[in-house]
């Protein structure tokens, strides 16, 4: 009786894994519920007086699609993302730049209040740092990805010695 129920187990089980080899062959398990979200990089050429200055401002942001996993913190999913600065070479064909990652960059906390997004980061090797125009670009581009939450009204970085020329 005992062989008999193992025997009808192990044919229940190889039932199974049969069944299931197509999906484990092709990964096709259920995916995990994603959420879109937009970072914004800078492209120089949409950033230019009439002379072809370039204005170091917002007007070279561009915002490229990605997904992340529904979580319960999608701000900090979304910076995570983005600081890892990965462009498509669609993206950079079109003329898309980042200067991100940045060495030694890591952000340490986020904490919202009433709309105020206080972002806390460690530069050791103080590389948000530099010229007006790139600490300004380097910071529009944190803060424009980080407003496109409706509950971000505001985004400061700690220390305030982040992102000076």
């Amino acid at each position: 009786m005992k062989k008999v129920i193992l025997t009808i187990i192990a044919i229940i089980a190889i039932i199974l894994v049969i069944l299931n080899a197509p999906r484990i062959i092709n990964n096709n398990f259920p995916e995990t519920p994603k959420r879109e979200v937009i970072l914004y990089y800078y492209a120089p050429s949409l950033d230019k007086d009439d002379q072809g200055n370039i204005l170091c401002s917002r007007k070279g942001l561009v915002g490229v699609e990605r997904k992340i996993p529904v979580s319960q913190t999608p701000i900090q999913d979304t910076l995570q993302l983005f600081l890892k600065g990965e462009l498509t070479n669609k993206e950079k064909s079109s003329g898309i730049t980042t200067e991100y990652p940045l060495s030694g960059l890591e952000l340490k906390g986020a904490s919202l209040n009433n709309g105020k997004l206080a972002l806390e980061f460690s530069d050791p090797l103080n590389k948000t740092g530099g010229g007006s125009c790139r600490v300004g670009i380097l910071w529009f581009q944190i803060e424009k990805t980080m407003l496109q939450f409706p509950e971000v009204s505001s985004v400061r970085f700690i220390p305030e010695e982040l992102f000076q020329p």
